[in-house]
């Protein structure tokens, strides 16, 4: 299937659009969000994989605004800043004083600009609510802007950050159709009570402080009356779905995409 792709600007914001270039529109949509290492190659392409399968697809850069990055965020210095990462042991990731003295090995420059990136991604702590905003603003220009998606179903799949991401936006935006959650954290119970659409949620078992959310999310859901189903795959970890990460596991990843397809084609059927 031919795929088109571009780079949109919408408003302030910027994003990477995809749809099969064939099919008649309009088309149902689905929001891409990304992981804590932004729009990169592997969220370019798994925006494709969406399109290809019959939707229009947009992944919006939350790194961005007015099409430009803040030096710490372009893709070179979180390509710099994801290297480092992938070098050290998982333990060392969620230990400060550790990684910190693994950033001391670094030659001065190069502590200097991993750390002012780590700062950028990882240190506000309210950083994920301020995402939301622009992930509304996304919503609202596939659902009244776009010719290819106006007046069509919506849907959001998010990956890591995405994930938790993509399970808040469920819980903000009365307009989606439904959200899929990859290892995303579980929104606060407060807002989980908002939720207005059906979840489908993916975890690997050994990921355990991601699948500790999981009652709390399962139990939520119950609350509000939607659905909500979740998939736990044994032995695959954190970012199972991320054919670039070390982590990858390609039975989840299978069973996990066709799984969503499914949700999806269920939930946009209408489209």
């Amino acid at each position: 299937m031919g795929i088109k792709t571009e780079w949109i600007r919408y408003g302030n914001r910027s994003g990477y659009f995809a749809r099969p270039e064939l099919a008649a529109l309009p088309i149902p949509s689905i929001l891409v969000i990304q992981e804590a290492w932004g729009v990169d190659d592997h969220i370019e392409d798994v925006t494709r994989r969406f399109a290809a399968s019959g939707y229009a697809a947009l992944a919006p850069d939350l790194y961005s605004e007015d099409g430009r990055r803040t030096a710490p965020l372009t893709r070179e210095r979180i390509g710099e800043f994801q290297a480092f990462m992938s070098s050290l042991p998982a333990a060392v990731w969620a230990d400060q004083a550790a990684r910190e003295a693994e950033l001391g090995k670094l030659p001065e420059a190069a502590r200097s600009r991993v750390g002012e990136t780590y700062g950028a991604i990882f240190g506000s702590p309210g950083r994920l609510a301020g995402f939301a905003a622009p992930l509304r603003e996304a919503v609202r220009h596939l659902r009244d802007d776009r010719p290819e998606t106006k007046g069509q179903p919506i849907a959001c799949v998010g990956f890591c950050m995405g994930g938790g991401l993509s399970a808040l936006l469920a819980c903000e935006e009365p307009e989606l159709s439904g959200a899929a959650v990859f290892y995303g954290a579980t929104p606060p119970p407060e807002k989980l009570a908002r939720i207005g659409c059906p979840v489908c949620a993916f975890y690997g078992a050994t990921d355990a402080r991601i699948n500790a959310g999981i009652p709390v999310f399962e139990q939520g859901m119950k609350q509000v009356g939607k659905p909500f189903e979740y998939h736990l795959y044994a032995g695959a970890g954190h970012s199972f779905f991320n054919d670039s990460r070390g982590g990858y596991n390609v039975g989840a990843t299978r069973d996990s995409f066709a799984r969503v397809l499914t949700f999806f084609s269920r939930l946009l059927a209408g489209g």
